[in-house]
């Protein structure tokens, strides 16, 4: 029975997120020591992994965190479809400086089933999760890649989990992150259906940073 595995990452940290600025797809940040140290990290525990393919957002916060594998000859390619949701307006400031208020409420509107709601010149969850399922079909497609690693943002893999798992765009909050975590998918292709095999990991931050 023809499967596919997908280790979905998301980022190292930056300065954006060290300081709780709001970081979408208009900040194209570089990772800070400390999230070189959690690539680094990721890489160690992972290096022994045979990927086929390493899929990154445009940003490249996504490509640093998966430099390791990259310079290690693993065939890469970007897309903008795995993009960060843009926060619009809201985007480099803190929620402090922006005024939490708004983003909260964006964010209770969403959790009331209105995820077709945006900020002035942001995206909707909705938005969102047609760009990525484009490239999700894509992957999809290319069955010889059985073992791949994606690297991606904390919104925009809340949003495509709940895509891929079947769940209303409005409990996307279920689907927690930090830094570097590592969510494991299996995808059967003859039930076209994804099982999670491993939730939110980042033991390779125990294991290799001090």
């Amino acid at each position: 029975m023809a499967k596919k595995i997908i280790y979905l990452i998301r980022h190292g940290e930056t300065a954006y997120n060290k300081k709780g600025a709001v970081q979408g797809r208009g900040i194209d940040a570089d990772l800070n020591e400390t999230g070189q140290q959690q690539a680094r990290a990721f890489y160690e525990k992972y290096k022994h992994v045979p990927f086929q393919k390493v899929y990154v957002s445009s940003l490249k916060r996504t490509r640093q965190t998966s430099q390791g594998f990259i310079e290690a000859g693993i065939p890469w390619e970007p897309h903008e479809g795995l993009d960060e949701i843009s926060w619009g307006k809201l985007e480099g400031l803190t929620l402090e400086e922006n005024g939490y208020e708004l983003f909260k409420t964006l964010l209770e509107k969403w959790q009331e089933g209105e995820t077709h709601e945006a900020l002035d010149g942001g995206e909707s969850p909705e938005q969102v999760a047609h760009r990525q399922m484009q490239v999700i079909e894509q992957i999809l497609s290319r069955k010889e890649e059985e073992l791949i690693l994606v690297t991606m943002h904390g919104r925009a893999m809340r949003i495509l989990l709940s895509r891929l798992l079947d769940f209303p765009l409005r409990d996307m909050d279920r689907f927690e992150h930090s830094n570097t975590c590592l969510y494991i998918l299996e995808y059967d292709y003859h039930r076209q259906q994804f099982e999670v095999k491993l939730s939110n990991d980042t033991s390779h931050i125990r294991e290799y940073m001090n």
